[in-house]
């Protein structure tokens, strides 16, 4: 039987999920290392994966010119949103960092209204501000919350993670081989990581260690899940399906690591998703 491209594109969105619940429990698991070194280790194990594959499709190690600004983009502020999101792990349940870091498709809908000129009506406004008032539960922006400048990070990381999902989108159009634009992004995050690894570098223990290379073989899996899975369809067709996430990372924190999100957390992520739900329902109504 023949898939239909959205269909390819939601099981590659859905095993993307999957794949990125566990590199956040994997960083979990590493302990207390530094958010750089274990961003490092989790770029450089993806890095080996797409060099691999781009060898084996015989890919040339460069691209045309006018794709090197978007390639640009989306290795700087996907770096961004792996920073945020690894520092947001260490101080939330993952849950949470999950969610926050799960805002990036409506962050994907406005920039792809700011950056690729694609149609924005009222309702998708009003649907992505629902779902930054679900993020507002689950961050609780309050002095009195010690975990207050963590959540902003890591909606900050959300905001990263749609802007580089935004210009794969916009690569995927113009043909850019998947395999390059990870080997790109995950060379790019090594190098800019590498100077502070040298520096200021936190010995490992055995299992620190091969929890790091669990998180870069997930992180591998996610991205080339969520690569190809914006190539086959549209962000504003599928990215509700990128929300399974949460409920695996709900599995792994409360199995791992004894973690019960509180009553704010479980209403901002019913929110969220239910806003997630209505975007989806609307592009699909929009569609026919």
């Amino acid at each position: 039987m023949q898939l239909s491209s959205q269909t390819k594109g939601i099981c590659f969105l859905i095993f993307s999920a999957f794949s990125f619940a566990w590199m956040n429990a994997f960083v979990r698991l590493a302990g207390d290392l530094p958010f750089i070194q274990k961003s490092f280790f989790r770029n450089f194990i993806a890095l080996l994966v797409a060099l691999i594959m781009l060898l084996k499709e015989r890919q040339p190690l460069r691209c045309d010119k006018k794709s090197g600004s978007a390639l640009l983009l989306r290795a700087v502020m996907g770096t961004v949103g792996i920073f945020c999101n690894f520092y947001a792990i260490d101080r939330l349940p993952i849950s949470d960092a999950s969610m926050l870091n799960k805002m990036s498709p409506f962050f994907s809908v406005l920039l792809a209204w700011l950056l690729l000129k694609e149609r924005i009506s009222w309702k998708q406004i009003g649907i992505i501000l629902g779902a930054f008032l679900g993020s507002l539960l689950i961050i609780q922006p309050t002095f009195s919350n010690t975990s207050l400048f963590a959540s902003c990070i890591g909606l900050l990381g959300g905001f990263g993670a749609g802007f580089a999902y935004t210009m794969v989108r916009y690569l995927g159009t113009r043909h850019i081989p998947k395999s390059w634009i990870i080997f790109f992004f995950s060379a790019f995050s090594c190098l800019v990581t590498l100077p502070w690894l040298l520096f200021h570098y936190e010995p490992m223990c055995a299992s620190q260690f091969f929890a790091l290379i669990g998180a870069g073989l997930a992180a591998a899996g996610g991205q080339f899940g969520v690569t190809n899975a914006y190539f086959y369809a549209a962000p504003k067709d599928i990215s509700v399906y990128d929300y399974t996430q949460i409920i695996f990372a709900a599995f792994l924190g409360f199995f791992l690591f004894d973690q019960i999100p509180d009553k704010y957390s479980i209403l901002g992520y019913t929110i969220i998703i239910g806003m997630a739900i209505l975007m989806f329902l609307y592009h699909k109504r929009e569609g026919k």
